[in-house]
């Protein structure tokens, strides 16, 4: 360890929309918004859009700066946020140091029969994944998590500068099995930005995963896996995707089915899940643990 150069310690903060690969040709800026997430896609899908989809995103627009802050180190932040800067009140950003600290406050809040079932990353894991430089250690962290024990992960994901929340779903069960299902869930409160946009690299991740853990499936079979995107609640500005993350995963653990099976699919996860009020209070119940 002590041979490790400084700069490529994992530790160290970085920024990581300052270091992220190039979009269109174009730097991806740490002051980039979910409207250039927006852009970037419906270009990749180099389709024409509609009027109603002009119309929205002219509407976006006007709402647009969702900023990713800096990275801080690897390890979940012990720091807690001030009322100041409570989420309920946030109005320009949840960068990745807050989001853990409310991530560890809403993880302890869970009973401990739910949290047996379950596992999750470090909101960095994916983004740090996707770099090479960090990739060996990123699994390496993921293997002690033992996450192929648990009925499902947790992957919140930043990337383009938009939190999205990946579920992995019975990793440890046959990949053949009915009744509990191994696939992924892909939980997006921006879906005109395409998130499927994301799927190379989960896919990649995923098979990166299976393997660090000495897994005797066929890559094959592994890229069968299906990923999931269902019809969730949307987001009514360029500031909350956050927040709406945070929320996902709030009422998943509470109404996760006992075994998840594509024909029960997609359960609670729809259009109507939830409000904009239900966040708010969420948001504001959040605030209030541990004062």
């Amino acid at each position: 360890m002590g041979n490790e150069k400084h700069g490529d310690d994992p530790a160290k903060p970085i920024d990581l929309a300052s270091s992220d690969p190039e979009y269109n040709g174009y730097p991806i800026s740490k002051h980039r918004s979910c409207w250039v997430h927006v852009i970037g896609s419906l270009k990749a899908r180099k389709k024409k859009i509609s009027k109603q989809e002009a119309q929205k995103l002219r509407d976006f627009r006007l709402t647009a700066p969702c900023f990713l802050g800096n990275i801080p180190c690897r390890q979940r932040s012990k720091r807690r946020v001030k009322s100041k800067n409570s989420i309920s009140k946030q109005t320009n950003r949840l960068d990745s140091g807050a989001f853990e600290c409310y991530m560890e406050k809403l993880w302890s809040s869970f009973p401990e029969e739910k949290r047996t079932s379950f596992a999750y990353f470090d909101c960095q894991w994916f983004a740090w994944y996707r770099k090479a430089s960090f990739r060996e250690k990123v699994l390496s962290w993921i293997k002690r998590e033992q996450i192929f024990s648990k009925k499902y992960v947790l992957v919140p994901v930043v990337c383009w500068s938009h939190w999205s929340l990946l579920i992995f779903c019975h990793f440890g069960e046959s990949l053949q099995s009915e009744t509990k299902t191994p696939c992924m869930l892909l939980l997006d409160s921006l879906e005109i930005a395409n998130p499927r946009r994301l799927e190379p690299d989960i896919r990649k991740f995923v098979l990166d995963i299976y393997r660090a853990e000495g897994r005797p499936e066929k890559k094959e079979m592994i890229y069968r896996i299906p990923l999931l995107v269902p019809k969730v609640p949307q987001q009514r500005d360029g500031e909350e995707c956050g927040k709406f993350v945070l929320y996902f995963i709030n009422l998943f653990v509470e109404g996760a089915p006992e075994n998840f099976s594509i024909e029960g699919y997609p359960y609670f996860m729809r259009k109507d899940w939830f409000n904009a009020e239900g966040v708010e209070c969420f948001c504001e119940k959040l605030d209030s643990f541990g004062k």
